[in-house]
């Protein structure tokens, strides 16, 4: 590209958007790249405070910022997302279907690594609606070496796609409730709208609940009459705290539970717990799921649903970011709480 004098511009081909900023009322693109200039649009440059102007000017080894940043998003995207059209020399990346945002931030953190190419995402592991933008991908300068570029298309070729949308499975799912105060009728069930709100929200449905009182023998016949009808998840509720009374996660593991993890570095949530019959997932879960609007749940629930075999070392990267500040309104997703994994 060449520099000239905005008065000597007409006939120049433009290299990058001229943007417009109007404090208050407006910021768009008054023109695009590849734009000729016309002697009419002199004054309007100049307007915009354009005393001079970057002409295209084509060179082997150099790559304008639209393809640029065209070509790192086209890198960087895997299943799920769909490229924008190049504006200001950004790209972005948005969500086609409802999923779990996937990020490879070993990759991504290669990828940033690269002078004066910029590639910024969301967090991972939170739920993205169709639409959503969830990436945007530039560089720096109107024009950069294609060598840039090429190390990016060559860091992402040997590694899964940095930026994906994994879709939530719709899975059937039964619910066991524990607790003789509840089994007996002296208090109303809390847990099960709770459950079945969650699990609407992200596409699953709960086929039953069975409530069964503190007693082993009750709570594994429930589980295994879930397993039975064909659940493809369990949830236990209640019963997870170290109190004499609260046989919850023994009974899982009598019911043929292989527990991954119970007691989990998130607050509040630290007493859930995960096991597995078979290839059906068993979430324990605490009361405060009642009365907290955001816990473990959220965080867990969604990496499940997305197909996700969730491990030990999965829950142990949840203690950064896992305390949740219970903002008042809650502002889950759009927040720190989980996010440190």
């Amino acid at each position: 590209m060449k520099i000239i004098p905005v008065r000597e511009a007409v006939g120049a081909v433009l290299c990058h958007d001229i943007t417009e900023i109007v404090p208050g009322k407006v910021k768009g693109r008054a023109f695009k790249k590849g734009h000729v200039v016309r002697p009419e649009d002199i004054p309007r440059l100049l307007d915009l405070g354009k005393e001079h102007l970057y002409a295209w000017e084509a060179g082997e080894g150099r790559l304008h910022e639209n393809d640029a940043s065209t070509r790192i998003a086209k890198a960087v995207a895997g299943p799920g997302l769909a490229l924008t059209e190049p504006d200001e020399g950004k790209v972005e990346l948005m969500a086609t279907v409802r999923g779990l945002l996937k990020i490879d931030v070993a990759t991504l953190d290669g990828i940033n690594g690269i002078d004066q190419v910029c590639v910024a995402t969301l967090h991972a592991n939170q739920v993205v609606e169709p639409g959503q933008t969830v990436a945007g991908c530039r560089v720096v300068p109107l024009v950069i070496d294609a060598a840039a570029i090429e190390q990016v298309e060559s860091l992402c070729a040997g590694a899964a796609p940095v930026v994906r949308v994994a879709p939530l499975r719709s899975l059937r799912v039964g619910v066991v409730t524990t607790g003789s105060e509840v089994f007996h009728g002296r208090i109303q069930d809390r847990f099960g709208p709770v459950i079945r709100a969650k699990l609407d929200a992200l596409g699953s449905q709960v086929t039953r609940q069975i409530l069964a009182p503190d007693d082993p023998p009750r709570i594994v016949a429930a589980i295994h009459a879930h397993l039975a009808e064909g659940a493809e998840m369990i949830v236990v509720t209640g019963g997870m705290s170290v109190d004499p009374d609260d046989l919850t996660p023994s009974a899982i593991r009598a019911a043929g539970g292989r527990v991954e993890v119970y007691g989990v570095p998130v607050l509040p949530g630290s007493m859930f717990m995960l096991a597995w019959i078979g290839a059906v997932p068993v979430l324990g879960l605490p009361g405060c799921v009642m009365y907290h609007r955001t816990t473990v749940a959220d965080l867990i629930l969604p990496r499940i649903l997305a197909g996700e075999e969730v491990r030990r070392r999965d829950v142990a990267r949840l203690g950064h970011g896992g305390l949740c500040l219970e903002c008042q309104p809650c502002r889950h997703p759009n927040c720190a709480f989980g996010k440190g994994s």
